[in-house]
């Protein structure tokens, strides 16, 4: 994640807040160690998003290629942050462009205090350093701290020993001029707006503003101070608050997940048990299949060992009778014996294959033969009628063959030589479709004959009515609707309209009240015309009112 160069003053803020000098940064790292390298920082320099690290470590950071640099453009160099992977730009002059991280420096030093080493005199470079000068902040052993009190220009600065600055953390060591490293930084350019030492503002900046740094820090302290205190301490309370409603956020994400899992679980349990319930519902259904299926074949078995004795026995009781009996004797028992093979018949399926072929024993019986249909009672002249005579055998199932001699007669009653001549189709599985158009109306019988023997019922009253005589006219309103208003229609209604018109009208005289047939007043619409012939108006092109379809 990428930070700002303005996020950095809050992170090096919180930073020296949360970690006092001498303590570890956040993580467990030591402020002393550059976290580029893991060893002790040398030559500290702060990146644009305030991280520190080694200049030898910033050097080694692949930078980007800059828009604008395949164009010979020369741009800024752009290098991640190792710590926080934020893009910052590198100054012209690379790494030694950066500001030194003088904190750090005092880090690295206050270390090298803290383990117990040797401290060298900053003046003479021999002596161990037992006491610092907190003015000059230099290291002084005891020949020199005496020197340092005894010239008229120290004898008033303050001169601790440095066990106790150890002790107290109040060890920090000079910041020296990088062009003069003899001198350090005690004054303040206005001008440049940076420090320098004695040498640089009698050389460099000779004509420019230059204060003690102890005269300015008070005004650029305060701006700092107070940048931090209105801009950044606010800012770092809402990121602190912003941090926190994300890890609550993160913690009821975890616990709904984890309530989410448990239903899901859950529902898979139940779900498996549905499952099983629904397998064994499956299994027990299957089961029931078995025992039904298996009671059908054991029935049709018992049925296909009973017709095999009966086949068997018909079988030998004929050839007795052909090898023991007289003429007579096979005469007159010919219609008991009668058995036959249908090849082409259908004798239904054997372990799942159709196969055809059955033996036929069954004989006719005319007294259990059926007529059915609406057309052995009822008839129109000119219309063809029809109806279906059934063959039974003496059980009263149908024949499963034809072939049976069957006659059907129909005679008027009043006029007998009268006769209706009759069609009989051989359905071939026992049934007959008869077929008849009678033309004179009135009363008839109808005579089924099978093997010269009347059928159940046989005969039959049929009733033939006169042909059904159709309307010449329209069904409509009235006759000025359905003309357009023609004078000359007229209608069978007695319905009148003034004005010269013929025919009829709403609201007029004679007017049924309701729609009607223009031929002869019938409010029925399916109906017969009530007249012989149908009116017919002649002499205008509306003069007659023709049937339409609608």
């Amino acid at each position: 994640m990428s930070l700002s160069s303005e996020d950095a003053p809050t992170r090096k803020a919180d930073a020296g807040r949360a970690n006092p000098p001498g303590d570890v940064a956040p993580g467990g790292h030591a402020r002393s160690l550059c976290r580029a390298c893991g060893r002790s920082y040398r030559e500290p320099k702060i990146l644009p998003c305030l991280h520190t690290f080694c200049a030898d470590c910033i050097r080694q950071l692949e930078p980007f290629s800059a828009p604008g640099a395949a164009r010979g453009e020369r741009r800024p160099a752009t290098v991640l942050c190792p710590q926080c992977d934020a893009e910052v730009e590198l100054p012209a002059a690379g790494a030694d462009g950066l500001s030194t991280d003088h904190l750090a420096l005092d880090e690295v030093f206050r270390e090298s205090l803290l383990r117990g080493g040797g401290v060298p005199c900053d003046l003479c470079g021999e002596g161990d350093a037992g006491r610092r000068c907190e003015v000059c902040c230099v290291n002084l052993c005891e020949f020199c701290s005496q020197a340092h009190r005894r010239q008229k220009r120290t004898s008033s600065h303050s001169i601790q020993s440095v066990q106790d600055l150890k002790a107290q953390g109040r060890l920090s060591r000079p910041v020296l001029c990088s062009l003069h490293p003899g001198q350090e930084l005690r004054l303040f350019c206005e001008t440049c707006d940076q420090p320098v030492c004695l040498e640089c503002s009698a050389t460099f900046h000779r004509e420019h503003h230059c204060c003690p740094t102890h005269d300015v820090i008070d005004g650029h302290g305060d701006s700092i101070r107070e940048l931090v205190t209105r801009g950044l301490r606010p800012r770092l309370g809402r990121l602190e608050e912003a941090l926190r409603t994300v890890e609550l956020s993160q913690d009821a994400l975890q616990a709904r997940s984890e309530a989410l899992a448990g239903e899901v679980r859950a529902f898979a349990r139940s779900y498996a048990s549905v499952v099983e319930a629904h397998c064994c519902g499956l299994l027990q259904r299957l089961e029931d299949l078995r025992l039904q299926r298996r009671n059908q074949l054991h029935l049709q078995r018992a049925q296909l060992q009973q017709a095999l004795a009966d086949v068997r026995g018909g079988v030998d009781f004929a050839e007795r009778l052909l090898t023991c009996g007289s003429d007579a004797e096979i005469l007159s028992a010919k219609g008991v014996t009668l058995v036959c093979f249908l090849p082409l018949e259908n004798a239904g399926q054997v372990e799942g294959f159709p196969v055809v072929g059955v033996v036929h024993a069954k004989t006719t019986d005319p007294s259990r033969c059926t007529v059915q249909g609406e057309g052995v009672q009822n008839g129109r002249e000119g219309q063809q009628g029809q109806f279906t005579l059934v063959c039974r055998d003496s059980a009263g199932e149908q024949m499963a063959r034809g072939g049976d001699a069957v006659l059907v007669t129909i005679v008027h009653k009043d006029r007998k030589d009268c006769m209706v001549e009759t069609t009989v189709a051989d359905s071939g599985d026992g049934s007959y479709a008869v077929s008849y158009t009678p033309v004179v109306p009135g009363s008839y019988s109808v005579l089924v004959c099978v093997k010269a023997q009347h059928v159940k019922g046989s005969p039959f009253t049929l009733s033939v009515k006169k042909k059904l005589r159709r309307h010449g006219g329209i069904f409509h309103c009235c006759s000025f609707c359905s003309s357009g208003g023609a004078k000359e229609a007229q209608c069978g209604c007695p319905g009148t309209m003034p004005g010269g018109f013929q025919g009829c009208g709403h609201g007029h005289k004679g007017h049924p009240g309701k729609p009607h047939w223009s031929c002869c007043g019938s409010a029925v619409e399916a109906s017969e015309c009530l007249l012989s012939t149908a009116r017919m108006v002649l002499g205008s092109p509306h003069g007659r009112l023709r049937t339409v379809e609608l």
